[in-house]
């Protein structure tokens, strides 16, 4: 861990690209009528209505961790956090989780009653995140975060799932540039140095670089052949 006051400065960096993160997603979802909410995502089966859900569920796990505060040395950075996807992904599990998630979101009599239920949950863990210690840790999933870095985790789910709401949505805002920074620079960490090369190489902005390392957007054929062995390895994570 960061000595205090880089850690501090990383904390506040971390939440307010979290709040940047957050209340994108809520200026996409608040402007949607009834039948908006059932277009569909970029997560395949999902509805903008699941997806929120599932977003809101994130939000909830925040509030946890942040009322979980482990003494213990972090085993996960904000990088290696997703590295962990791939050897965790069960697609039993998978397919339980997007049940529950289209259970709840069929619960909400009106899609209003999940915007606002969104809203309370996702504005008290941005001032939950702010209000943590910056040089403290955090458990979450079995795991132990430095809280800057858990932090990053956060903003990183919400704006690519931001990408992933507004899949049949032209008009809706788009992820904060700040937010999208800390995907592009999480996802070429993670791809590695060698790796990183390529995909500066291939000039696609922060969005296009999100939604193609982690299998939304297809590489065409001369993506591929210049990206090489890390095409092989595609998605990073989901």
């Amino acid at each position: 861990m960061p000595g205090t006051a880089a850690a501090t400065t990383a904390a506040a960096e971390a939440c307010a690209a979290l709040d940047l993160a957050y209340r994108g997603i809520t200026a996409v979802v608040e402007p949607l009528d009834e039948a908006g909410f059932f277009r569909p995502t970029r997560c395949a089966g999902w509805a903008i209505c699941d997806l929120l859900v599932h977003v809101r569920m994130d939000a909830e796990r925040a509030l946890i961790a942040f009322a979980t505060p482990s003494p213990s040395p972090a085993d996960l950075d904000a990088v290696t956090y997703w590295g962990t996807w791939a050897d965790d992904f069960k697609s039993d599990l998978a397919a339980a989780h997007a049940r529950h998630i289209r259970v709840v979101a069929s619960a909400y009599a009106r899609p209003a009653g999940l915007v606002m239920h969104w809203r309370d949950i996702a504005e008290a863990a941005v001032r939950a995140a702010a209000a943590a210690p910056a040089d403290g840790y955090v458990a979450t999933q079995g795991h132990v975060l430095a809280v800057p870095d858990f932090v990053r985790t956060l903003v990183v789910e919400a704006a690519i799932h931001h990408l992933d709401l507004t899949a049949e949505l032209p008009d809706a805002p788009r992820p904060a540039a700040a937010c999208l920074r800390v995907v592009r620079e999480t996802l070429t960490t993670l791809a590695g140095e060698s790796a990183a090369k390529a995909l500066g190489g291939t000039g696609w902005d922060d969005a296009t670089l999100a939604l193609k390392t982690t299998g939304r957007l297809e590489l065409t054929e001369p993506e591929r052949a210049q990206l090489g062995s890390l095409a092989e390895r595609l998605p990073l994570f989901r």
